[in-house]
């Protein structure tokens, strides 16, 4: 499955994105980007206006190609161009919310995704992987503690607040330490 993104529709679902056009392009690519690795999936971004210098016309960006409307033209036009060259019309997708280029990628045997709800998924993408993230930082569960503590050779009647002597090099190669007798 393939995905072919009208870029400026998609960075129109976000309010303000008109002010910085090429931040909004990189978040684009990194969104989208991250979306691609996710879903296994491979994706075409198409964006209005003259290309960036960091991102040239069909350069590849984290694995996302990106395009621009051709001059005097528009992204729909640069769509539909790349619609009609596709070999695998059934397993692709367009990504719009230009009612006229949806009509004509329909017609193609194109399936098509609203902008608004392919933002959704792109969200839904990046709370994926913050929630997955912030589990791989966690650290230790506490129901696995006491497993640990065991292969590391650690009782849990020890000190926390041992200081790094003799005593903290023999703990740390899994010897017992001697108990230091309280006054």
């Amino acid at each position: 499955m393939s995905y072919l993104i009208d870029g400026n529709n998609v960075m129109a679902q976000r309010v303000g994105w008109h002010r910085d056009k090429p931040g909004a392009r990189r978040r684009l690519l990194e969104e989208v980007a991250r979306f691609a690795r996710a879903a296994g999936v491979t994706v075409e971004v198409v964006f209005d206006g003259a290309p960036d210098e960091f991102f040239p016309d069909g350069s590849d960006f984290m694995g996302v190609r990106v395009f621009y409307a051709e001059r005097g033209s528009d992204a729909d036009q640069r769509i539909k161009q790349l619609v009609e060259s596709s070999r695998e019309r059934r397993t692709l997708k367009v990504v719009t919310s230009d009612r006229a280029l949806s009509d004509y990628v329909r017609r193609c045997g194109v399936r098509v995704v609203k902008s608004g709800e392919f933002r959704r998924r792109l969200d839904a993408a990046a709370a994926g992987a913050q929630g997955s993230d912030g589990e791989a930082r966690a650290g230790v569960k506490e129901s696995e503690l006491a497993e640990w503590m065991y292969y590391f050779g650690v009782s849990p009647d020890d000190d926390e607040k041992q200081p790094e002597g003799d005593a903290g090099a023999q703990k740390r190669r899994g010897k017992k330490r001697s108990k230091k007798r309280r006054v």
